[in-house]
């Protein structure tokens, strides 16, 4: 998306050329160099783009979150915008003060990644009172005005986690659901998709509970579980850190139990390459840190942007 700016500039060339061959035509000629200062002013507005854009993280206590964090600071850098990123910490009303703070200080643009799709509708209403244009990263909104959502498809997602288990447990077994943060898009879309993946099949939902994305509540929930059904096939958790809780226990516990997740986290992917988890769905994380800095630079530059920019997924079980 960073090539709108070599486009406006070919643009600014273009008309400049154009000009000059309509110079022969007499009065036109006239006007070719008013064309074209305009042009090289439209280059220069967004060359040399200033100014702060605000990054409201859910948490920075996640692996995933850090990754796209650096992604839009490499970005905003690249684009000549200061970023200011402020931590949720996984709490709603946390979220809602950054965003206060974000619009006191007059950010040019607000990205945020909501720690609760509904909760989050008040901090966007905020931003949209100031006329800052909100942009969603990873995590939709259910309410307030969003320019533009940068996310992998999390219900494809949850379907590639559940079809990989279907096929390796031949169609039946007894499974385990690790959920996320109740209210989160993320949550909710990839248990849709895992659920719409093994409906048909001879696979049971022994056990479904919230971890949070937490590590440490997917070792204590995954012990409980283990306590309480004697056979569990195969755990599927809404993101790594709970699947490397989950698989934390299940080690301790001396058993085995093929454990999937999602977002590939580098400590994941180690799992997966160790042959300790049996697979980790890949999103891009810093991907959808720069997609999202890049949609609000051309967004403030006047272009004109998608509603919902996708980042790809695959399957890492290997």
């Amino acid at each position: 998306m960073r090539k709108f700016k070599k486009l406006l500039a070919v643009g600014g060339i273009l008309v400049l050329l154009l000009g000059v061959l309509a110079g022969c035509g007499g009065d036109t000629a006239e006007e070719a160099p008013e064309v074209d200062v305009e042009v090289e002013q439209e280059v220069d507005t967004v060359e040399e783009a200033t100014g702060d854009i605000g990054l409201v993280i859910s948490t920075l206590n996640n692996p995933f979150f850090v990754s796209l964090e650096e992604g839009a600071e490499e970005a905003a850098q690249a684009l000549g915008y200061n970023l200011i990123v402020l931590d949720s910490r996984d709490d709603s009303a946390q979220e809602l003060s950054n965003v206060e703070d974000l619009v006191q200080q007059e950010v040019a643009a607000i990205l945020i990644n909501p720690v609760d799709s509904d909760a989050v509708e008040s901090a966007i209403q905020m931003a949209n009172e100031a006329n800052i244009p909100v942009i969603t990263l990873d995590r939709s909104a259910e309410g307030g005005e969003v320019v533009a959502h940068v996310a992998s498809d999390n219900v494809a997602g949850g379907e590639m986690a559940g079809q990989f288990i279907v096929e390796q447990l031949a169609g039946e077994g007894k499974v385990v659901e690790l959920e996320g943060v109740p209210g989160a898009s993320a949550a909710r879309d990839r248990g849709a998709g895992f659920n719409a993946a093994i409906e048909g099949t001879d696979i049971e939902v022994v056990a479904r509970q919230t971890a949070n994305f937490n590590r440490e509540e997917g070792l204590s929930v995954m012990e409980n579980i283990l306590e309480a059904e004697e056979t569990i096939d195969a755990v599927f958790a809404h993101n790594d850190e709970m699947a490397l809780g989950a698989l934390q226990a299940i080690e301790a516990s001396g058993r085995e139990i093929m454990v999937v997740g999602f977002d590939a986290t580098d400590d994941a992917q180690a799992a997966v390459a160790e042959g300790k988890m049996a697979a980790t769905v890949a999103q891009q994380p810093e991907l959808i840190g720069s997609l999202g800095i890049d949609t609000a630079a051309a967004l403030l530059a006047g272009v004109e942007v998608d509603s919902y920019i996708p980042v790809d997924l695959e399957l890492i079980t290997e």
